[in-house]
């Protein structure tokens, strides 16, 4: 039995480099848990047996959430009085479950101590946290990295698959001109 050269090679080929499917971005439900997008803002975190206060920090203001330690349920019409870096500050309430705080001028990068003492009823607590802002250095250029590694293995294989047609094409040619040049 006699094969033709060409459709031998393209099969051998197609076996050699079949890869599974594999699901796109956002598609695969694997155990991986989603990446983040952007930057997260800082924030502190104070906890007691009582109460758990987190504090987001954007530009010069201080969001506050304020809930009981023992459910999670907010803590609605609290007092709480926030002393960063030395400075103390009065929280004004904001929505249902905010509070926010607005400092004079944005923090420096850096790990400034946070305490909070709050005042709900006839509970009162001292909170302690410290808030950690780190300058925004590389956040960019780690993105661009991603992008282009995530094709570079396709356009490897796109290149070993041209590469190999190449070569086959070029044997059937060779073969041929052997042929006519036989027959005359």
């Amino acid at each position: 039995m006699n094969f033709p050269k060409l459709p031998a090679a393209l099969l051998s080929a197609a076996i050699l480099l079949a890869v599974p499917a594999w699901a796109g971005e956002g598609h695969d439900h694997g155990d991986a848990a989603p990446a983040a997008v952007g930057q997260a803002l800082p924030r502190f975190s104070a906890v007691s047996e009582t109460f758990e206060l987190v504090g987001v920090l954007s530009g010069k203001q201080i969001t506050l959430y304020l809930d009981r330690f023992a459910d999670n349920s907010p803590v609605r019409g609290a007092q709480i009085e926030l002393e960063i870096g030395g400075a103390k500050f009065k929280a004004e309430k904001q929505g249902e479950d905010e509070y926010e705080v607005v400092l004079p001028d944005e923090p420096q990068p850096g790990v400034l101590p946070v305490a909070a003492t709050v005042i709900a009823g006839n509970e009162t607590d001292l909170l302690a946290g410290e808030l950690d802002i780190h300058e925004e250095a590389h956040t960019e250029e780690a993105v661009a990295t991603i992008a282009w590694t995530k094709y570079a293995g396709w356009a490897a294989g796109g290149v070993a698959v041209l590469a190999l047609l190449l070569w086959g094409g070029r044997r059937l040619m060779g073969a041929r001109s052997v042929r006519a040049g036989g027959a005359a």
